[in-house]
């Protein structure tokens, strides 16, 4: 069983400018509860018990998130708010929540390779912290752990984009082997249209043995002077089957102005607080 995941969260959330010039895009709330937050709740609905996460300047909010607040305890069950106190006190109590500073932003790989001691030779996930996924019945990092356990190789969470998307992510090139699986032939970094090789793209959710750490080593720096994640991926593919999983489910890019709006509405309409209030005033707009 896969019990350790990664989140790297050390970017600066540029795209989110400037509302993330003095707190981390991660905590940026969607409703009443901080993007990391749903991160972090799917890896400990999926089974994992112990994640580390890879933080930079300025993120020390998220480390006094997971942390406890005595004082506001205190407050809490002094004016009666049991419900509330009991969900404040379940944020600290999720999981083994560990920390490291990456000292220098040099791309996602980089980040990755400071989980090395902390997962030691055990397969692990990684999720990204400025994407919520959610799904009806059993959580995208436990359908790919499913598709580990049976292959014993990598594993990427895949999404089918517009075809005029494609050149913001990865994309898969690769072989369908069954319902919604692919034995990855090549990973295309923000193709073109012309030369795409499907419409499945990277979702921000991994799989990975540990030797994804020798490859991140021998990654040169590429776009930016950064370490690439996927470069990594490509090397690691020439030694070993790596696999990719179009997941049951929604991806909600909170990293972007637009995407962040709408996973508020979607989420906004869910909840039973907020709900049938937000359902109607969004009927009572004149959108013409």
């Amino acid at each position: 069983m896969i019990k350790k995941a990664v989140i790297p969260a050390a970017g600066f959330g540029t795209r989110m400018l400037p509302a993330t010039k003095s707190q981390p895009k991660e905590m940026l709330p969607v409703v009443d509860t901080p993007v990391i937050e749903y991160v972090v709740e799917e890896a400990v609905a999926s089974g994992i018990t112990d994640i580390l996460m890879i933080i930079g300047k300025g993120k020390r909010a998220i480390e006094e998130h997971f942390d406890r607040n005595w004082e506001l305890e205190q407050q809490l069950a002094e004016q009666g708010k049991e419900k509330l106190l009991k969900r404040i006190r379940r944020i600290s109590n999720l999981a083994d929540i560990h920390f490291v500073w990456q000292k220098e932003l040099n791309g996602l790989g980089d980040a990755i390779r400071y989980a090395r001691y902390h997962v030691g030779n055990e397969a692990f996930a990684v999720l990204l912290g400025d994407s919520i996924v959610e799904s009806d019945s059993t959580p995208v990092t436990a359908q790919l752990m499913k598709v580990f356990d049976r292959y014993q190789d990598p594993v990427i969470a895949l999404e089918e984009v517009p075809m005029e998307m494609v050149s913001r992510y990865g994309i898969l090139k690769g072989k369908e082997i069954s319902e919604n699986l692919w034995l990855a032939e090549d990973w295309v970094e923000k193709p073109s249209q012309e030369v795409a090789p499907s419409r499945l793209a990277i979702a921000g959710r991994y799989i990975f043995t540990a030797e994804i750490f020798d490859y991140l080593d021998q990654t040169q720096p590429g776009l930016h002077q950064e370490i690439q994640l996927a470069d990594a991926m490509r090397a690691m593919l020439r030694d070993r089957a790596m696999y990719g999983l179009r997941f049951e489910g929604r991806r909600h890019d909170v990293g972007n102005t637009l995407d962040f709006i709408k996973a508020n509405v979607h989420f906004g309409l869910k909840k039973e607080g907020t709900g049938p209030a937000l359902r109607e005033w969004l009927r009572s707009l004149d959108l013409e």
